[in-house]
């Protein structure tokens, strides 16, 4: 005999894969299969201890964060972290499961500190991927934002792109540097 509480509950417990709720032609889905992640790994293995201490936040992981960040004009990290919480299409890009928890933004700072901080390693694996994204025509390298002011480029070659895609990740490494020690700084308070 199936109650009135345990037909509820049947219909609340639902299989769902997270893979299935993000359309096919969503930007972060045609991102994901353009670009091979795996360059990250070779540039950061020398940051990373395999046997010692709790696990890290993945590499690519890392990167993807401030991609999304970037990508969608986000004007924060922790307000970064409060929409990849939220937005299954961002979880599925990071490989996030419904309910896992995503790294708090001070996780992700410290992470980032250790690992890129005096070094150019993020301007490196952030050209490289904004490169990718204008080969594949994902991302328009003709308008591109500066101190959030929109600028018109002139990026018809690939020099051109080149160029761009190292200004942007220069640009933004630096905003995404003083985010992360404006909300460390908060956290000292």
């Amino acid at each position: 005999m199936i109650t009135e509480h345990t037909e509820r509950v049947r219909k609340q417990l639902q299989m769902v894969s997270i893979d299935d709720l993000v359309p096919q032609d969503h930007l972060l889905r045609i991102i994901d299969k353009a670009i091979d992640w795996s360059f990250i790994y070779d540039l950061v293995r020398d940051k990373y201890s395999p046997d010692n201490g709790r696990p890290s936040i993945d590499p690519v992981v890392l990167i993807k964060i401030p991609f999304i960040q970037y990508l969608y004009g986000i004007k924060s990290m922790r307000q970064t972290i409060k929409e990849i919480d939220v937005n299954i299409a961002y979880r599925w890009f990071l490989g996030l499961e419904l309910g896992e928890k995503v790294p708090h933004f001070t996780t992700f700072g410290k992470n980032y500190k250790r690992r890129f901080e005096g070094t150019d390693l993020f301007e490196q694996i952030f050209q490289h991927i904004l490169e990718e994204c204008y080969k594949f025509r994902l991302v328009d390298p003709t308008e591109v934002f500066v101190d959030a002011t929109h600028v018109k480029a002139r990026a018809n070659n690939k020099k051109m792109q080149r160029r761009i895609a190292k200004e942007e990740a220069l640009f933004y490494a630096e905003m995404l540097r003083k985010d992360i020690d404006a909300d460390r700084e908060t956290v000292k308070r």
